[in-house]
């Protein structure tokens, strides 16, 4: 369960936990509800400046941060409350059958920020460029159109210029854009908003974002979320056993690896 303050604190996350409404759920055997991470959900605990959820591919990580920010009111193919297009509907109904737990406090600002839909948010920031006082939105990509930048650029500009104090941000696999130098200033841009007064909930792959001091993070394994720490993840174990000794560590993976890739 989220923990509940006592007393109103200025840096109170603006999110304590998302509630799955079961009984409203139409069916466990149909997408999304079928996924063994939503099957075995209750409550997810948000209650935290920094929440990561982990998982191998397919496990719901996407599913579950998608929920949260269209329940808290951000477009499924990213951006602010603001923005409202749609390119193609993609989205799952799992936000309908949610119930965000807030607490005391109102963000200021938010931002959803989603890698596979992130070319679809620059066409919208072009269109409405276009548009009387159109290059205020500019602004929030560093004055440039995001297809003008590269895609890593495109979203460390995003950071610098879009996300402020006091903002709910939620990002899905943020590293698929950016160099390991430029998680690193991921990081860094996070420290400054979390001190600040900003909540992040974040679905990544990444150890070098996992290691974000404070952070909690929530493995996904079946129908089972659980805390883990950092040291004891996958991504931790796997990256380290690798960088430690790669030839060896390739020697032993090519040897045993099966020629049917599917295998």
């Amino acid at each position: 369960m989220p923990r509940r303050t006592t007393s109103p604190r200025p840096n109170d996350p603006f999110l304590l936990a998302m509630r799955l409404l079961r009984d409203e759920v139409p069916s466990f055997d149909v997408y999304p509800f079928s996924l063994p991470v939503v099957r075995g959900l209750h409550e997810l605990p948000l209650d935290v400046k920094v929440t990561f959820l982990i998982g191998e591919n397919g496990s719901g990580k996407s599913t579950l941060v998608e929920a949260i920010a269209v329940a808290a009111g951000y477009n499924p193919e990213g951006g602010s409350r603001d923005n409202n297009f749609e390119t193609r509907r993609s989205d799952s109904q799992l936000h309908r059958h949610v119930r965000l737990v807030r607490s005391w406090r109102r963000p200021r600002t938010g931002y959803f920020l989603r890698t596979e839909s992130f070319y679809n948010m620059g066409t919208e920031v072009d269109r409405l460029s276009q548009l009387p006082g159109g290059f205020a939105t500019l602004q929030a990509y560093g004055g440039r159109s995001p297809h003008e930048q590269s895609h890593g650029e495109s979203f460390l500009a995003v950071l610098k210029n879009r996300f402020g104090p006091n903002g709910l941000y939620i990002l899905d696999e943020p590293e698929a854009a950016l160099s390991p130098q430029r998680q690193l200033a991921l990081l860094v841009r996070m420290q400054h908003l979390v001190d600040d007064g900003s909540q992040f909930v974040i679905a990544t792959h990444s150890p070098i974002l996992l290691a974000f001091p404070g952070a909690r993070l929530l493995r996904l394994d079946g129908e089972r979320i659980e805390p883990v720490a950092y040291r004891q993840t996958e991504h931790y174990a796997l990256t380290r056993d690798f960088l430690n000794d790669p030839d060896r560590y390739l020697k032993r993976l090519l040897a045993d690896a099966p020629r049917d890739p599917e295998d």
